[in-house]
């Protein structure tokens, strides 16, 4: 009897060692994929982020540009003048002021202030549309 008791417990050692080396097995295998997917997501991390540093000094490259045509209009357009008389009718304008208005306040001419009062509809009245 003893040694029926002993034959079982010896056959259920050998299953659990056997089912103890698969398990180990399975998860080292799991762990091999798991390390694989892990460098592969971290390659594709750094090359995303690669990508965007680059993006943002493209970024910035085209916004100091940007500011420095901008510079160079405002520059251009202060060089001249009757701009400026018109820029400043054109303010006048956009705050409601009538052609009357524009020919004391800017120095131009009735037909140029007619014109511009109603260029100055023109672009509004879509916009009131909408």
């Amino acid at each position: 009897m003893i040694w029926l008791a002993l034959s079982v417990v010896a056959i259920v050692a050998f299953v659990s060692i056997g089912y103890s080396i698969h398990a180990r097995r399975t998860l080292q295998q799991h762990q091999r994929q798991y390390e694989a997917l892990i460098n592969v997501l971290r390659n594709e991390i750094q090359a995303l982020t690669s990508s965007s540093i680059g993006m943002g000094h493209r970024l910035m490259d085209v916004e100091n540009q940007l500011n420095i045509t901008a510079e160079k209009q405002q520059e251009l357009a202060n060089r001249d003048p009757g701009v400026l008389a018109y820029n400043q009718a054109a303010r006048l304008m956009e705050m409601g002021a009538d052609v009357d208005d524009l020919v004391k306040n800017c120095g131009i001419g009735r037909p140029e202030a007619e014109l511009m009062a109603l260029l100055h509809k023109e672009i509004a009245a879509p916009n009131s549309r909408s």
